[in-house]
């Protein structure tokens, strides 16, 4: 498989190379690489996850939780041009491609980083992500509780995941885990999850 698209600062060595995000609303060419996830074709989860998410919040902020070289934080970012953007990811290379998709895309309220360079105080009003399940179910599930808490109330994450990868088991554990979780759609072997925010107590903190 080589190395991991979950690297820090992958020592692959460079091919660059573009690939094409066509939906009915829009059509990106972006700069991809060797080295970051999917670089040959845009991933179908991310284009299951793009053509059936209700529109993001016209206003607020948003979030892609794992970005890669962008697409769905391009897309955020295209559909809701009042809104500020971020992309997070690990992978420094991706992130460095994101950025360049995002100034060949003329989009400027959208911004990429590592997660220590996002505002801790942000709180977001969606989150939208392909999570990386090949990071281990613990790793994984470390992700979506250090970034599902910063929904703000009435906040919606959409997460999608392959069937065959545990998706109806992460539905499960995200409803143990208080954040209730539905199925927005089941498609091509993908399933999209919609996550709301947990409720909160009546002190205003979240229900444990």
């Amino acid at each position: 498989m080589g190395e991991h698209y979950f690297a820090n600062r992958p020592e692959t060595a460079s091919r660059p190379r573009t690939v094409d995000l066509v939906l009915p609303d829009l059509h990106l060419r972006l700069e991809t690489d060797r080295g970051v996830f999917s670089p040959d074709r845009v991933d179908p989860g991310t284009r299951v996850l793009l053509e059936s998410v209700p529109p993001p919040p016209a206003t607020g902020t948003l979030l892609d939780l794992g970005c890669g070289y962008g697409p769905i934080a391009l897309t955020m970012a295209r559909r809701s041009p009042g809104a500020a953007v971020y992309g997070v990811d690990v992978n420094e290379r991706a992130l460095d491609l994101a950025r360049r998709n995002a100034a060949a895309a003329g989009l400027d309220n959208v911004r990429f980083g590592l997660a220590e360079e996002i505002d801790p105080t942000l709180r977001f009003d969606a989150i939208w992500s392909n999570p990386p399940i090949r990071i281990g179910k613990a790793a994984l599930h470390d992700l979506l509780l250090a970034w599902l808490p910063r929904l703000t109330p009435g906040g919606t994450a959409h997460l999608v995941v392959q069937k065959h990868l545990g998706s109806d088991s992460l539905q499960r554990w995200l409803n143990e885990r208080g954040h209730p979780t539905e199925r927005l759609t089941s498609r091509s072997a993908y399933r999209v999850l919609a996550v709301s925010a947990r409720p909160r107590s009546r002190t205003g903190s979240d229900t444990a």
